[in-house]
């Protein structure tokens, strides 16, 4: 039995690698945010869909950090299978299909995907950000919720759709 005094320190718990990536991604973002607003300001419309957006798109593809276009979708892929299984296991219907069509399941399935790739989301947004400063010498934080997510949550989503149902046979 532990006595009074001598209970876990608070302050010394370990601290969730899921905040540290938030916390980074919020600070990049904000960072982004004043160059981004200028940058709209000299073109006279903003960079997401742009143009520009359209162009930049190789370079992200052939210059430094390419490897998380495999990486991101490769880490998405393996939680889709895995929450795919889990689906099946517990009798939920399969992933899109149960958000579309199963309102019963559709808060708890939402839930579970957002719990179970927000760490890897995290990090696609904040990687897509600090590559676009590397490529781009500016970042774009609209660019930046777009590309980074879209890298991780279709593979996800298909992949647990598809896992769910092979799991279910």
């Amino acid at each position: 039995m532990e006595s009074p005094g001598r209970g876990r320190n608070p302050a010394a718990r370990a601290v969730s690698p899921r905040l540290v990536i938030g916390l980074l991604t919020l600070a990049a973002l904000a960072v982004s945010i004043p160059g981004a607003l200028h940058d709209a300001a000299g073109r006279g419309a903003p960079y997401l869909f742009s143009i520009e957006f359209l162009r930049d798109i190789p370079k992200r593809l052939e210059g430094p950090g390419r490897l998380r276009f495999v990486l991101q979708p490769l880490m998405a892929i393996l939680l889709g299978v895995r929450s795919g299984r889990a689906d099946a296991a517990a009798g939920r219907p399969p992933f899109l299909r149960g958000i579309l069509f199963h309102s019963g399941h559709r808060g708890a399935l939402v839930q579970s995907g957002l719990e179970t790739i927000s760490t890897v989301l995290l990090a696609g947004v904040l990687a897509d950000s600090v590559f676009q400063w590397i490529l781009l010498g500016i970042s774009y934080p609209g660019a930046a919720l777009v590309i980074g997510p879209v890298l991780v949550t279709v593979p996800y989503a298909l992949t647990r759709e598809v896992a769910g149902a092979v799991a279910r046979r």
